[in-house]
């Protein structure tokens, strides 16, 4: 599976799932532009991403929960590697709470960082995809978006819109080799367990056993699984995938 020549953007791309497939899209020849909010985190894992490729890595710092930081994102990486030609709408972080325990701020906030950050990355990029005939979006979303569990909100309402804005563009755009679809994450090693454990006072092994317990396949996923389909589909092996929405769970989800 190889990315020789692309460019791509990916939000969230500091740590996690964002470094995994920043990582593995490099590997694979892509020139990588890199967005999160911190800098100083954000520098570290530049690093570590060009350590590994020998391609233009570069690190944008910008807040895509905001209209400008969005158009920060998308000017700092078409000027750091060129035209944009595939797209992850990584950015996110869990906020599950029972419904009437959340406000109208924790609402808005939520739908700004996940499913307005993708509307406008989209809409920047959508032009010059169409245009030269070739583009990949992949909206990384969670399990939740097709089977939401009770205290889930704000987050499983805003992945589910999500789905659907998958769906209606990659109708709109399939006609120009422009493919759209969404990558649903269950249970895979994060820095969120790690802290969840440390608040804990527990070994974070402890956690990822008994996580796994719930899962089919008998243990939590690794960010590099995970990145490994995100390059199936922003490779040239996938290019008759579009408008679906798959779960990279370990068979968690009860909904296909």
């Amino acid at each position: 599976m190889r990315m020789d020549g692309k460019n791509a953007l990916i939000t969230g791309a500091s740590t996690g799932l964002g470094f995994a497939m920043a990582k593995a899209f490099a590997e694979a020849g892509a020139n990588v532009a890199m967005v999160a909010r911190r800098q100083s985190m954000l520098d570290e894992a530049r690093a570590a991403v060009a350590a590994s490729a020998n391609t233009r890595v570069v690190a944008v710092s910008a807040d895509v929960s905001t209209a400008p930081g969005c158009d920060t994102a998308y000017r700092g990486a078409e000027s750091g590697i060129g035209p944009i030609d595939v797209l992850v709408n990584n950015a996110g972080q869990s906020a599950a709470h029972p419904f009437e325990k959340v406000t109208d701020a924790e609402w808005q906030a939520d739908i700004d960082l996940k499913l307005f950050a993708a509307i406008r990355l989209c809409r920047l990029v959508l032009p010059g995809m169409r245009a030269r005939r070739f583009g990949r979006i992949i909206n990384v979303l969670a399990v939740g978006a097709k089977a939401p569990r009770a205290a889930s909100t704000p987050t499983t309402v805003s992945r589910a819109a999500g789905m659907a804005l998958t769906k209606a563009i990659s109708a709109e755009v399939a006609a120009d080799n422009v493919l759209v679809n969404a990558l649903l994450v269950g249970n895979i090693e994060s820095d969120q367990f790690v802290r969840r454990a440390k608040a804990a006072g527990r070994p974070i092994h402890d956690l990822h056993d008994e996580m796994g317990k719930r899962i089919p396949l008998g243990r939590i996923g690794k960010a590099e699984e995970f990145a490994n389909l995100a390059l199936f589909l922003a490779s040239d092996r996938g290019t008759y995938v579009t408008g679906t929405a798959i779960n990279v769970d370990g068979g968690l989800s009860p909904v296909v």
